[in-house]
């Protein structure tokens, strides 16, 4: 049994850059002596374990075979005489295709060295176009500080077309495509990887409103998703597996784009019984740093302060009936002083 040190972790090595993961893979090795060396199995279409001191996730050498379509079309093959060689071929760029040794040697069978060093993406086999997702993941690479300012090979741009034109994208599982986008998301320019979006072509079905691609004003990656509705006339998300956390914001931030203190008494009053002052302050207080509300930002804030230092307690011995008219009443008074 032999164990290599593979994949993101290794390029960003030799870039000089401290990896956040690293991932393993094993050859010559079983699902059964893994278990029995007391890895524990995780992997649900393939054979991974996470080791039991570091968690760190250790997959056995695989090859692969496309039978189906999306993501999931494929069937593997895991038995222990799989190579190396074998199993890094199967990987999406040359880049990601180097493998590490115990002593510290590297095994590049495709050259990702060069690549590093030339700053290209080059896919490593036919393999490629096999494997919709990776498409998606090229766009989530440009995401990451190190790789921005990489090209792609044009052959590798030939695939990506083959890959749009097949329509198979829309076979791939919206919760894949959720979990590419909020790893961007979380990343140093999350605006690069939308830009990839639009400029590859990989809009439809998931993205199909996506025109333009700023999000990065602030590091907060829900406030990011925020902006990028803000930017794209909050058209995004429908075909996508959003959290509560990502459609709360939004809506927060369509109710505060519209806040001005020059609208009519009752829009105002509106608006602000739409938007749970209380509850997002925090939150509110966060998007209010974006560019787009810079006119109207110190109106908000006052807004927010005022409602938050007001007692609503006495609220609790109104009947239900009243309650609504009683209401409009202190937001109009709160929007008075905070004029």
């Amino acid at each position: 049994m032999e164990i290599y040190k593979v994949g993101g972790a290794v390029r960003d090595s030799l870039m000089g850059v401290k990896p956040s993961d690293t991932d393993w893979v094993v050859i010559g090795s079983s699902p059964e002596e893994m278990i029995s060396r007391g890895y524990k199995p995780i992997g649900k279409d393939f054979p991974v374990f996470l080791h039991p001191k570091t968690n760190e996730e250790f997959a056995l050498a695989r090859t692969e075979k496309k039978t189906g379509t999306g993501y999931g079309g494929f069937t593997f093959y895991y038995g222990a005489d799989v190579s190396l060689e074998e199993d890094l071929s199967r990987r999406d760029f040359t880049i990601n295709a180097i493998a590490q040794d115990d002593n510290g040697n590297i095994i590049d069978p495709f050259n990702g060295q060069k690549d590093i060093e030339n700053k290209l993406f080059k896919h490593v086999s036919q393999a490629f176009y096999e494997d919709p997702l990776r498409a998606i993941r090229l766009a989530r690479f440009y995401s990451y500080k190190h790789l921005t300012k990489f090209n792609i090979d044009g052959s590798t741009i030939k695939g990506i077309e083959k890959i749009v034109t097949s329509g198979e994208i829309a076979n791939l599982s919206s919760n894949r495509i959720w979990s590419e986008t909020e790893r961007a998301l979380s990343s140093d320019h999350p605006s690069s990887f939308f830009e990839k979006i639009i400029t590859l072509n990989l809009c439809d079905p998931f993205f199909g409103e996506l025109n333009q691609p700023i999000c990065e004003s602030q590091n907060n990656k829900v406030v990011r998703w925020a902006e990028l509705q803000i930017n794209n006339n909050f058209a995004l998300g429908k075909n996508l597996p959003l959290p509560n956390e990502y459609k709360n914001i939004a809506n927060i931030a369509k109710n505060l784009i519209s806040i001005d203190k020059n609208l009519k008494e009752d829009e105002l009053v509106s608006l602000v019984m739409r938007t749970d002052f209380s509850r997002d302050n925090d939150l509110i207080i966060e998007l209010t740093r974006l560019p787009v509300y810079a006119k109207n930002r110190n109106y908000i804030l006052r807004l927010a302060k005022v409602i938050n230092n007001f007692d609503f307690s006495f609220l609790a011995e109104t009947s239900s009936d009243k309650i609504k008219e009683e209401k409009i009443k202190i937001y109009k008074e709160i929007i008075n002083k905070s004029k």
